[in-house]
């Protein structure tokens, strides 16, 4: 589909070229706003109605350009679909046509069928790299794979939320081409490709917004980051919603996932967005809206979006399985600041969708939450580990490193099998212990800034502090900015006991639970102990599934239940039986399905039928 874009170049029918411009501050009296293509004079552009300038020029694809403004400044284009080199260099015009698709008639997959597996493209080499891995990550099991932000940012290392230029895809994974061969390699193995994206803010390096329209932010409202992005202004708003539009049509993309929509006073947009989405490219694929809001409002759910990612879920499970109660985790910590023990705060994300539905927060001091009962399971992303919770710790430790692996391997196997759609961080499924910290390539004087407020952020946090010298003065975290920090980032994909675990778990999600997971609904939860529960949940089929979970080591005496249904996995051998005599056995997970006819049971561990 070939749209007539407003921001950024467009080729007309003509083979012309239409460059166009927002910047209702960048001209000066007397002065023009031109446009300057490498090997061809400065063309000035003509002042069209509120602030806009544009020119059409003859311009082969990958031609250098920038825009000099009428004090001499020249910057490169906001809509920039490619860099010649980093954030300060000259644009690319690019043509989205010149890609052949392999996959032309690629329609996507209902999003009940999702598990999702979060990867960083720089980690593992670029996107042709990325793509290698595809194959791998289809025998797992995975059917969506969700890329960290790709929008140019400054430097070669970056997580990715320091973009500055949102349409343009980052130079040093290789050129837009690369990247629509990745979507197009992950669609002809019947997996989706999902794009995080940011716009609660810019990074602090290459942003030109505020030497073109300083109106683009709000003075009045701050964020984490900078000022706030003004969405009260129709061309600020018109801008994301191209940005939306172009990756998915442009690369065929089945879905993006929002960062931070809390950080966001989106004055109706993301409502707006979803409706675009939904009648433009929507309508001929399945097209997925997945937000991040620590707000736990629901109110997207119910509007366009297709799910959220639930961190109740993930604090929940992650104080659990580590004990660990500083900051947030504090809200799930029962005597430690909660409301409710851990596996009270569990129990309701996983049959409800979240813990905090109104309820004090004691960590932020407000009301949390808004009711997501009446919810599908499905509209919940849920989670062991993810960029975030790994690498905003001071030293980036993952999960097997904090948590025994014995109750670690039944959390595990919970998460597969609940309904809700599952979502892996890179390495975790073969075990990985590489440390994901905070990585950079920031120019001297804001890496240095970076680094000191790292170091003020973690000096006094119980739990993400540094480990302490002898002397009792903390030691030095380590420096985003290094290359080694980087490169330590890189998992290795072992074939391993974690593979084989994960692989099992995911074959029988899809063959058993993902037919039934369409309708299915709100579920019911009793917690039987501080360690342990039972959940169960009606499915779009009629049938019902239960999970009972003791995450201790002791074996619980629980009422003895006479028909938990047709086995569908158990962690451990004799616990099924068990089960039926009134003990849940340590370290488990059981997994059952009543009323449903034609399930295969023979147990996926042992080939034993039940």
């Amino acid at each position: 589909m070939t749209r007539d874009w407003h921001f950024g170049p467009t080729r007309l029918k003509d083979g012309r070229v239409r460059f166009r411009l927002w910047a209702p501050e960048a001209a000066a009296p007397g002065l023009a706003v031109r446009l300057e293509l490498l090997g061809m004079g400065p063309l000035a552009m003509t002042a069209l109605e509120d602030g806009w300038y544009e020119v059409i020029t003859p311009a082969c694809p990958e031609a250098r350009y920038w825009f000099r403004l009428g004090d001499g400044t020249t910057l490169p284009d906001p809509a920039s679909r490619a860099q010649a080199g980093d954030v300060h260099s000259p644009s690319v015009v690019v043509d989205p046509q010149r890609y052949t698709w392999r996959h032309p008639g690629w329609r996507g997959r209902p999003w009940h069928e999702a598990v999702v597996y979060e990867l960083h493209v720089g980690i593992l080499g670029g996107f042709s790299a990325a793509a290698a891995q595809l194959p791998r990550l289809a025998r797992l099991g995975i059917t969506a794979v969700e890329l960290m932000p790709v929008a140019e940012f400054p430097g070669a290392r970056n997580w990715g939320y320091d973009g500055v230029l949102p349409f343009a895809p980052e130079c040093s994974y290789g050129p837009p081409d690369a990247l629509r061969a990745l979507i197009d390699t992950a669609h002809g193995l019947g997996m989706m490709v999902l794009l995080d994206v940011v716009y609660n803010h810019f990074g602090p390096e290459g942003n030109v917004w505020p030497r073109l329209a300083s109106c683009f932010f709000r003075a009045d409202r701050p964020t984490p980051w900078g000022p706030a992005i003004d969405f009260r202004q129709p061309e600020v708003r018109r801008f994301f919603t191209e940005n939306v539009l172009y990756w998915l049509e442009a690369f065929h993309l089945d879905g993006l996932r929002f960062d931070a929509v809390h950080a966001m006073e989106d004055a109706g947009w993301l409502h707006e967005v979803a409706k675009a989405v939904h009648e433009g490219p929507g309508r001929e694929r399945h097209i997925h809206l997945i937000a991040e809001n620590d707000n736990n409002d629901a109110t997207l759910l119910r509007d366009g979006f297709t799910a959220q990612w639930n961190d109740d879920f993930h604090h929940a499970l992650h104080v659990l399985l580590t004990g660990e109660t500083h900051g947030y985790y504090g809200d799930y910590a029962g005597a430690s600041g909660g409301m409710h023990p851990p596996i009270a705060h569990l129990a309701r994300a996983l049959a409800e969708g979240f813990a905090y539905q109104g309820e004090a927060s004691a960590y932020r001091g407000v009301l949390r939450g808004t009711l997501s009962t009446g919810l599908p399971p499905t509209s919940f992303v849920s989670f062991l580990q993810n960029h975030d919770q790994i690498g905003n710790r001071a030293h980036g430790e993952r999960l097997l490193q904090l948590a025994d692996p014995r109750a670690l391997r039944c959390a595990v196997a919970l998460h597969c099998l609940a309904p809700q759609i599952p979502l892996l961080f890179m390495g975790e499924e073969s075990g990985s212990k590489a440390p994901f910290r905070y990585f950079t390539d920031h120019p001297p004087a804001l890496a240095e800034a970076v680094r000191a407020g790292r170091q003020r952020e973690f000096a006094g946090m119980a739990g993400f502090a540094d480990d302490a010298a002898a002397d009792g003065a903390h030691a030095t975290l380590p420096d985003p900015n290094a290359p080694d920090t980087f490169a330590a980032a890189c998992p290795v994909f072992d074939d391993n006991d974690w593979a084989t675990w994960y692989t099992r778990l995911l074959a029988l999600r899809h063959t058993q639970l993902v037919p039934r997971l369409a309708g299915a609904r709100t579920g019911t939860a009793t917690v039987l102990s501080d360690l342990a529960l039972q959940v169960s949940w009606p499915l779009g089929d009629g049938s019902t599934l239960s999970l009972w979970l003791n995450l201790g080591g002791e074996a619980l005496a629980v009422t003895p239940v006479n028909e938990p249904g047709t086995l569908l996995f158990a962690s451990q051998e004799p616990a099924y039986p068990a089960l039926c005599d009134g003990r849940l056995d340590g370290y488990t997970l059981l997994a059952c399905l009543r009323d449903a006819a034609t399930v295969d049971t023979t147990h996926p561990l042992t080939g034993v039928r039940a």
